[in-house]
């Protein structure tokens, strides 16, 4: 491929990513209007945001593998058009029921679209720098995506109806599609096998019902018979998985690639770095507009501190990794994050903005820019080029795992949380049990209670900061010890370098695989 196509095959595949990563947290700014326009309370509004996220993963392993056989330029057209035809349908949807089931239809289109952007990349961008570079802008594409979507949100929202929110990346999938037939050659692997559907089975079930039972944990009760038999339902199912995946000769996962500490670490660190990030999003956005009382564009542009910090550090990680190691880089950028939720934790509903909350997000930011670009690096080092589908399709899928989680569970402290503190605060209080009831279940309508009651909006401040500090502390806590893991498992520079210099492949994966079959379009 000659260098002058190259930055236009980048670009298209960035604006891939960011379209659909805008979209995990777009509709984050929305919630508010979602819930009074829908009807929604708490735990639909999470299956609003985590349908999506949990399509998205659990579908991006399958998808990877077959973008990789049966072509990624095909994939990728196909992925664009039904993503945008599903915001446009959800764009139409007339209640929470309709579109928590449009959000599972665009997660699997955005499936379908992640693992190829990262897979076209690895396999246009061959020598190690080049690749380096391309995968930070992809990174900075990625985690702008994310972190903007409260800021594209919250300007939709500010113009027109939360309709917009779902209409707005309609034109951006069509420009996708017009630059993906123009400029992305088509690459493929005739060797990848067929799809493991008992693998795919499981795991989708593994996953739903782990994050059904996180979600619908505060309404059962932690300590319910529901909660405890679906967990220990989901651990069933994934030790199945494990089992049926080392035993089946063409796995969806090869769970031995965990034995190689690049690729076991690596993946961890990518899945606690969007566990933090779709948490806090989830969790910010409410704050800023319910307890601080920002406009939707107002809060969504508050947004932007982490936003750029994650651009920059996503290409900052991309030039040190080589440099220092991912085991200095991914350390260093986890601590960061931790910290930075610390930190969040202390806040209250007073704490300045400029002098406060900015630094913490910038903090924030460059943990996570610096941990995704280099982890992604590191679990592609595993697999030769003509397998990057199966490496990036683990990379994605640990982010959407991270993000699906990240929401259900720290949506899921904050409610049960949020819901106890209220119900001791408003105790004895005027205020008839359906209505108080209400108020532990919605957020907003303890918002809109609140606009008429002091003693309900005192109270509503008081249990919001104690959910959002317990939240903090959770994801803190996680990082810190995911920054030990890293410290403990992931190899030095020294190390990396002479592992490169031998030849050597992943555990029992084969170091000679059939390159890719490259074809102009």
């Amino acid at each position: 491929m000659s260098t002058v196509r190259k930055p236009l095959v980048l670009v298209t595949v960035c604006l891939a990513a960011l379209s659909i990563n805008l979209d995990t947290t777009i509709v984050n700014v929305a919630v508010p209007d979602l819930s009074a326009a829908l009807d929604a309370g708490t735990r639909q509004l999470l299956w609003i945001v985590d349908g999506y996220n949990l399509a998205f993963a659990a579908l991006v392993l399958a998808m990877g593998s077959l973008s990789d056989r049966f072509g990624r330029r095909p994939a990728l057209l196909l992925g664009l058009a039904g993503f945008g035809l599903s915001s446009a349908v959800a764009a139409l949807a007339q209640n929470a029921e309709q579109l928590i089931a449009l959000r599972f239809v665009m997660g699997a289109f955005a499936a379908l679209i992640f693992p190829t952007t990262l897979s076209i990349i690895a396999n246009t961008f061959t020598e190690r720098t080049e690749r380096a570079a391309a995968l930070g802008a992809w990174g900075a594409a990625t985690g702008m995506g994310v972190a903007l979507g409260p800021v594209t949100g919250g300007w939709l929202l500010e113009h027109f109806t939360w309709h917009a929110v779902f209409w707005a990346l309609v034109p951006v999938a069509v420009l996708a599609i017009a630059m993906t037939v123009a400029f992305v050659p088509e690459s493929r692997d005739p060797a990848v096998p067929r799809l493991d559907l008992p693998g795919l089975g499981i795991s989708v079930a593994a996953l739903g019902l782990l994050t059904y039972t996180i979600i619908e944990g505060p309404e059962h009760g932690w300590s319910s018979t529901a909660t405890l038999t679906g967990f220990a339902g989901a651990a069933l199912l994934i030790g199945v998985f494990v089992a049926v995946e080392r035993r089946v000769a063409h796995p969806m996962l090869d769970v031995r690639l965990f034995s190689d500490p690049r690729f076991s670490a690596a993946s961890g660190a990518v899945t606690i770095a969007f566990f933090s990030l779709f948490g806090f999003i989830f969790l910010i956005t409410q704050y800023f507009q319910l307890l601080r009382e920002y406009s939707p564009l107002g809060a969504g542009a508050r947004t932007i501190p982490v936003a750029a910090s994650i651009a920059v550090a996503s290409v900052l990680g991309g030039l040190l990794g080589p440099r220092l190691g991912a085991k200095t880089v991914v350390t260093l950028g986890l601590t960061l994050l931790g910290s930075s939720f610390l930190w969040i934790s202390t806040s209250e509903v007073t704490t300045s903005y400029p002098t406060v909350i900015v630094p913490q997000m910038i903090l924030m930011g460059l943990g996570l820019g610096m941990v995704s670009t280099v982890a992604a690096e590191s679990i592609l080092q595993t697999l030769p080029p003509a397998r990057a589908g199966v490496g990036s399709a683990v990379n994605d899928a640990t982010r959407e795992l991270g993000g699906t989680l990240g929401v259900a569970v720290i949506g899921s402290v904050f409610s049960s949380v949020y819901a106890s503190r209220l119900g001791e605060l408003l105790d004895g209080a005027r205020l008839p049990a359906e209505q108080l009831r209400a108020a532990q279940e919605s957020v907003g309508v303890a918002n809109a209670l609140g606009a008429r009651m002091p003693e309900v909006r005192s109270a509503l401040e008081t249990a919001f900061m104690d959910g959002l500090a317990t939240g903090c502390l959770v994801i803190g806590s996680l990082c810190l010890l995911g920054a030990l893991g890293a410290l403990v498992a992931l190899p030095g520079r020294r190390w990396m370098a002479a592992h490169e210099a031998a030849g050597h492949a992943a555990p029992d994966v084969p170091a000679a695989v059939p390159a890719a079959v490259p074809a102009e379009a």
